[in-house]
């Protein structure tokens, strides 16, 4: 994508400072380009409230009295050419506040930053790269809700390392985590947040550079690379994206012209006291330019297909994380942040006018309605929304002691009051494996064998259970110790045969997913769920069907108890032969082998199904029956 050659127009400034403008980033911060018959870089940034704005970079010896910015915007835009200038620069922005200090700071548009420790922004040109992913790009008739999800969420800085203990590059990724990824079977890829940041335990959540890809792995052509290479591959790339509070780093946004610009001016509001952060103030019209043209940068020039957005319950109410005293009432007198909503509505519109078949995940903890529904319904726009009630309540009742699990039975079947309330995900993501909360296989109750075996019988209801899917990395391998940023995953665990073969588990579930329309073409529509039988809660045992849109179905029974029950009967909707298509106790995945193969289906009535099936449940496992043949056309 060719990046804009000139000075900003009237027109980009009228916008941008509207807060309608939704590709900022063509004119602001360090854009190379030629003007007259000199090649250099023009520096533009907004500092409405600045005496003064010079750039001092590693090509003026950090001194930057011959290069003051011009003010050409009444409401704070300042810009300059600086002749002789090649990427690859470091520079800041030293700014004179009205109160007559000097503050220095990064560049909040920069392409590319500094590695850390370094703070300064990096000249980069990014409009270079030649993509060979048109065949991706390019699909037409792509209906996610419709299609297969099954996502891998991935930290780059921890999946894997070198020997020496250092990063894999982005381009070193691109060589081992997408054949991996795509061998497993996913369909995506999540990475945590790729925009610069200082601190390597945020994970990225905390940011400085929103434009700046971080320099940890490489370049911005690096990234885009490992984009590049996942798309050629057919596998989709979504990025963790936040735009709802950022760190206080001096070089960063904090009192970015000595005064409380991307910040609230009121203290409380832009306080996030949780998180030692500040929250963005989305009343400001040029924050609304900057945030939705980051959106749609990463989007359009990293081609990212999608996004999703970290913390949305932080931005709808003015009280989370909050005690009383910390906060004050909306102008009606509510909790609710009025301009956070209007700006979530206003993000989601622009995406979805530029890239319909976006991504656009929110995850968002709390009851707020209509989520996922359309901003003209009065919605919040987004197409998918994270299912924290879900994970929540499952990974509770899977925690239990299996003798205990029958009087908590509503935890697996509350969930389907609401499932189709929304277009959900259903995460098990990086939240649940940090800070105390253990790995998922060491939440497992019971003794070795139990615990993978409890974890193998809790994915085949996870895939089965209507919704997208997510699983953060190392849970495919049964990763034992909580998840440290700081270190590789244990990937030595796959020479212990129960890890090994969870992996393989993983690895056939995720295939047989994908190929499976019953599993997910209507995942947000009733007409693709059916209970079974929901009230077995004394053996707590669940059964259910998932059909697609051709009628054609599979049956889902798990067995949450170490008991083999044997003659357990079942209702079906069709007479003839079924055969069993998985079965988490198998022995290949670590099982104790108690397996059906093929049923024939009697013609007798039960849960309220004209025929039933009369088989054998495996302990702690679940199974998928697919029906076969009609005995008479044999």
């Amino acid at each position: 994508m060719a990046m804009i050659s000139n000075e900003a127009s009237d027109y980009d400034l009228y916008l941008f400072h509207e807060g309608r403008h939704f590709h900022s980033y063509r004119f602001m911060g360090a854009q190379i380009q030629q003007v007259g018959n000199r090649d250099g870089v023009r520096f533009t940034v907004w500092a409405p409230n600045a005496a003064a704005v010079q750039v001092v970079g590693d090509f003026n010896g950090w001194q930057g009295e011959q290069h003051c910015l011009k003010r050409i915007s009444q409401s704070g835009i300042w810009t300059l050419f600086i002749p002789d200038i090649d990427k690859g620069a470091l520079y800041k922005y030293e700014i004179q506040t009205a109160d007559g200090r000097l503050v220095s700071k990064a560049d909040p548009y920069a392409f590319a930053a500094e590695l850390r420790p370094g703070t300064a922004s990096q000249v980069a040109d990014i409009g270079g790269y030649l993509w060979g992913d048109d065949t991706w790009r390019q699909q037409e008739g792509f209906v996610s809700y419709q299609s297969p999800l099954v996502i891998y969420e991935v930290h780059a800085g921890s999946w894997q390392r070198n020997s020496d203990g250092s990063f894999l590059t982005y381009r070193q990724l691109a060589e081992v985590l997408v054949p991996y990824v795509k061998d497993m079977g996913y369909t995506h890829i999540e990475l945590l947040p790729l925009a610069e940041h200082p601190l390597d335990a945020s994970w990225g959540y905390q940011a400085t550079g929103y434009y700046a890809a971080t320099s940890r792995y490489g370049s911005p052509t690096d990234l885009m690379y490992l984009i590049d290479c996942c798309h050629q591959q057919g596998i989709g790339v979504i990025m963790d994206w936040v735009p709802g509070h950022f760190c206080k780093d001096d070089h960063g946004l904090r009192q970015f012209d000595g005064t409380a610009l991307y910040e609230h001016w009121q203290t409380d509001r832009a306080e996030n006291y949780g998180w030692g952060t500040l929250n963005f103030d989305y009343s400001t019209p040029e924050i609304r330019s900057f945030l939705i043209s980051n959106a749609l940068f990463w989007l359009n020039v990293y081609h990212v297909d999608g996004l999703r957005v970290d913390a949305v319950a932080s931005m709808l109410y003015l009280d989370y994380g909050k005690e009383s005293g910390q906060w004050s009432p909306n102008q009606y007198g509510g909790r609710e942040n009025i301009e956070a909503i209007a700006l979530i509505r206003q993000l989601n519109e622009a995406i979805f006018a530029e890239f319909p078949q976006a991504l656009v995940m929110a995850e968002e903890s709390t009851a707020w309605p209509l989520v996922t529904k359309p901003t003209y319904v009065g919605g919040l726009g987004f197409n998918y929304k994270w299912n924290m009630g879900w994970m929540n309540d499952t990974l509770r009742y899977m925690s239990l002691d299996p003798i205990h699990r029958q009087w908590e039975h509503h935890l697996l079947t509350f969930s389907l009051m609401y499932a189709f309330s929304e277009n959900f995900v259903l995460p098990l993501s990086h939240d649940e494996v940090v800070h105390g909360k253990k790995s998922l296989v060491d939440k497992m109750p019971g003794d070795y064998w139990q615990k993978f075996a409890n974890l193998r019988a809790f994915y085949g209801y996870w895939m089965a259970h209507p919704g997208k899917k997510l699983l953060f990395m190392g849970g495919e391998f049964g990763q034992f110790i909580e998840w440290n940023e700081a270190q590789s995953l244990d990937w030595h665990l796959l020479g212990y045969e129960l890890h090994g073969k969870l992996k393989g588990y993983v690895q056939n579930l995720n295939h047989l997913y994908r190929q499976q329309a019953a599993l997910w073409q209507l995942d947000h529509d009733w007409q693709g769920f059916q209970w079974i039988d929901c009230h077995d809660y004394s053996q707590s045992v669940i059964s259910f069907l998932r059909t697609d849109d051709q009628g054609n179905f599979i049956i889902v029974i798990t067995n949450f108890t170490p008991i083999v029950r044997y003659n357990y009967r079942v209702g079906v909707p069709k007479a003839g032969r079924y055969r069993e298509i998985m079965n988490s106790d198998a022995e290949c995945y670590g099982g104790s082998g108690q397996i059906n193969g093929e049923l024939l289906a009697q013609p007798t009535e039960w849960h309220s199904q004209p025929c039933s099936l009369e088989l054998k449940l495996p302990p702690l496992a679940s199974i998928y029956l697919q029906w076969e043949a009609d005995v008479a056309s044999d």
